[in-house]
């Protein structure tokens, strides 16, 4: 089996879905057609964006990638210290949506690893090819070792490499095994993995109402105990169309990323060692809590 192309039992149908607040149809249509002119510009302007300098470029991807999320009406939640992120570290995270992208790209830019298919897509191609991304070749298995090795280069030469390793999207109400072929790279490069996990959350229905309620529960909980994924889920066969449209009618949707403890690449004997260290720092919610945070 390739490691690459993990599958999913997430489906549009069971975990793609909103019940709370909308916006109106006037509302939402301004949203998507300003997130979509965001995308856009980016497009048009990294050819541009090239002619900068290092800090400067990554200065401008973060304002960019946090207008476009912005754009589409989703507020950001930074919990822990993204400035603790230096350049050469692998930064890690687990996957929901096509939204993952520009929102780690707003706390700390670096080099993506994505499909190659990616790179034949209008406009968006072009773009991940101008920010520096790293292809690889899913479905061919014997590509693995020069993937592993061009992303132990990247680390040995500073740049900060962002990778969702569970290889798919997932729902968010529970992931995905983190492939341990990436942290192979880690190893090599001697670099310090950051452990990231995202999630999105929607203000709860109206209370009294049955789904402000999970089974079992008095109703009682405080709002961030609601984490209803479903609107920003992209998961299985979706349109992107749809996932889009879903974005921009949930009304009070946001996304949090936390930044969680460094892993040294020495603290697990191999990489599977190290892939699951990761995964459990991702999915352990008492990693996840922290005293600082940063609403946008």
């Amino acid at each position: 089996m390739n490691p690459w192309l993990p599958t999913a039992p997430c489906t549009p149908l069971a975990c793609a879905g909103h019940d709370g607040r909308v916006r109106g149809r006037p509302a939402a249509v301004a949203l998507l057609l300003a997130g979509c002119a965001f995308v856009l510009a980016g497009a048009l302007g990294a050819p541009f964006a090239l002619m900068l300098g290092a800090t400067q470029r990554e200065r401008l991807i973060r304002r960019w990638a946090y207008g476009v999320v912005r754009a589409f009406g989703v507020r950001v939640r930074v919990v822990g210290a993204p400035e603790a992120v230096a350049p050469g570290a692998l930064v890690v995270a687990n996957h929901i949506s096509w939204l993952d992208i520009p929102l780690v790209a707003a706390v700390f830019p670096g080099r993506m690893l994505a499909k190659s298919e990616i790179r034949d897509w209008p406009l968006l191609g072009r773009l991940a090819a101008a920010g520096g991304t790293l292809f690889v070749e899913r479905d061919r298995f014997r590509a693995l070792p020069a993937t592993v090795g061009r992303i132990a280069a990247a680390l040995r030469g500073g740049s900060r490499v962002v990778v969702f390793p569970e290889g798919t999207t997932w729902c968010g109400r529970g992931g995905g095994r983190f492939g341990p072929a990436v942290f192979q790279a880690a190893i090599d490069a001697d670099a310090t993995v950051r452990p990231v996990r995202i999630s999105y959350r929607t203000p709860p229905p109206p209370h009294g109402s049955a789904a402000a309620r999970p089974p079992g529960h008095d109703g009682s909980a405080p709002a961030e105990h609601y984490a209803p994924a479903g609107a920003a889920a992209f998961v299985g066969d979706d349109p992107l169309t749809a996932s889009l449209w879903r974005v921009v009618t949930a009304a009070g949707l946001t996304a949090e990323i936390r930044v969680l403890p460094p892993i040294a690449a020495g603290d697990g004997p191999d990489r599977r060692a190290l892939a699951r260290l990761a995964q459990t720092a991702v999915a352990n919610d008492s990693a996840n809590r922290s005293a600082e945070s940063v609403h946008h």
